[in-house]
């Protein structure tokens, strides 16, 4: 029983991948993810997809392996974040769908939240800016429009959950309610310094407790699964939002490393130890992962809303591109942007600007601009955010007297596109490097789970296996990256004026 199962649910995708005792992919099974919009500015899921996709692909990923669920040691699950879901404990069905990170409904309650002056308070006790991002708005707006639901919440009959919950109640047959510390920061309702759910936070919002699921460690014993699903039981041992996963599939285990995946959005977190440290600069602290047994561990995030989403919207929305994989062969067919500068602030813009009234926004047009030009704008912009977002961490690395990052460590999908990694490292003047296994997301899940079952012995153990694939060296002046930089910050002014 020397082998991992990581259940990788992702806001585009579920999938499953069966990782070996050395952090080697083994066979891997993915189904894209529907999503549902039901009116401008609205982004759900259907939660039954989630689950049987989820279970499907896992039963498919074992197959590939040609592994049976006795060969399996432990389960770790990690997840897209702060997307909503609410269910009836009885039946375990959904209320409604769920609500996605991305939903920007919550929003005129976040008004009346910060000019009722509570920010403040929302800050220091969770680490969070108070934005719709976070899924306390949902789960309030849920309360609030399903019919009952709000009665039914007060009378215990109802549960919420990130996708990590309902997973776990799903797999564990409903005999589990739980969440680990990751996810639970990332509500807007759990004090990362009391290690709780904050009663004021719940009354403020109208959140019953009886809704709220127990909080463990990220690596701890999270039961097991209901032996038909996978044919015998299985062990889950570890449990991690998508981003503090991926750190740990980063080896970013100590204060001052750093990664940034690039998935729909890009998320980028460092590491801070033992010690909560609040940002000056418009960035969030959040809880890193936690193993069990161990103090907790705290990040500085920030988060672009829209990373290789752009992409998808250079394909589905304009039709430049017939696949994803076809835009960096036409981002290279010029040698430069032209002056062409893609704000993709399609659903506001995430740290370190917090403007959610921005909208996506082109500038620097002209007779000579062709489509390529645009798809070169829009991949560099996943930079441009990006580095916004460091530089950013980097100010308030310098001003707790850390030490400046030596490198950032990338994944996701967008992390295979040399361009863009190229670009980043230029405008970061940092090296970009890229690990051997790029799905670090489900190998951090993996991580915790081997932790938890004794497959890994300790951290210094993931510490020492990590390997990189490809590594990027700046090559652009100063001066050039500056003024780039200076170049993307006057199209953002533009993109955010009213």
């Amino acid at each position: 029983m020397t082998y991992l199962l990581a259940l990788d649910q992702g806001t585009s995708s579920s999938r499953s991948i069966v990782f070996d005792a050395d952090g080697r992919i083994v066979a891997m099974a993915q189904r894209e993810l529907p999503q549902i919009f039901p009116q401008p500015g609205w982004v759900e899921h259907d939660p039954q997809v989630i689950w049987d996709d989820q279970l499907a692909t896992a039963r498919e990923a074992l197959q590939r392996a040609g592994l049976a669920a006795r060969d399996i040691a432990a389960i770790g699950i990690t997840n897209q974040r702060e997307t909503a879901v609410v269910w009836d404990r009885a039946t375990g069905r959904p209320i409604h769908h769920a609500i996605v990170w991305q939903d920007r409904r919550g929003e005129p309650l976040c008004a009346q939240l910060r000019e009722a002056g509570h920010a403040p308070l929302v800050r220091e006790r969770t680490g969070l800016v108070v934005d719709a991002y976070f899924s306390a708005t949902k789960v309030r707006w849920l309360l609030d429009h399903v019919p009952g639901a709000r009665a039914r919440a007060e009378r215990g009959e109802l549960a919420f959950g990130t996708v990590d919950s309902w997973l776990l109640w799903q797999l564990t047959g409903g005999a589990l309610h739980a969440t680990d510390v990751s996810n639970a920061s990332r509500t807007m309702l759990w004090d990362i310094h009391r290690q709780r759910w904050d009663p004021d936070l719940l009354e403020l919002l109208q959140v019953p407790a009886a809704l709220l699921p127990q909080v463990l460690p990220s690596s701890a014993d999270y039961g097991r699964t209901v032996a038909a699903l996978l044919g015998a039981p299985v062990r889950i041992g570890g449990v991690a939002g998508d981003q503090q996963a991926a750190l740990v599939g980063q080896a970013c285990l100590s204060a001052g490393m750093a990664k940034n995946t690039y998935g729909t959005g890009c998320f980028l977190l460092m590491h801070t130890g033992g010690q909560a440290r609040a940002s000056a600069n418009g960035l969030l602290t959040t809880a890193a992962a936690q193993l069990q047994g161990q103090p907790p561990q705290y990040a500085l995030e920030g988060s672009v809303f829209v990373g290789g989403a752009v992409v998808q919207w250079l394909r589905d929305g304009l039709q430049a591109i017939t696949s994803s994989a076809q835009v960096e062969q036409l981002a290279r067919s010029v040698p430069d942007s032209g002056g062409v500068v893609v704000v993709p602030a399609f659903t506001g813009l995430g740290a370190p600007y917090w403007q959610p009234d921005a909208r996506g926004t082109i500038t620097g047009l002209s007779r000579g601009s062709t489509i390529a030009h645009v798809a070169r704008a829009a991949l560099e912009s996943i930079a441009f955010q990006s580095t916004a977002l460091l530089q950013a961490m980097a100010r308030d690395a310098q001003a707790a007297g850390a030490a400046p990052l030596a490198e950032l460590r990338v994944d996701g999908g967008a992390s295979v596109n040399d361009l863009l990694m190229q670009f980043q490292a230029d405008l970061l003047g940092l090296p970009v490097v890229r690990p051997a296994v790029t799905e670090t997301t489900a190998l951090g899940a993996a991580s915790l789970a081997a932790l938890q079952a004794g497959v890994v012995g300790s951290a210094a153990d993931l510490q020492a296996r990590w390997r990189s694939e490809k590594r990027f060296e700046p090559a652009m002046s100063r001066d050039q990256a500056g003024a780039l930089m200076a170049g993307w910050e006057r199209a953002v002014r533009q993109a955010t004026a009213t």
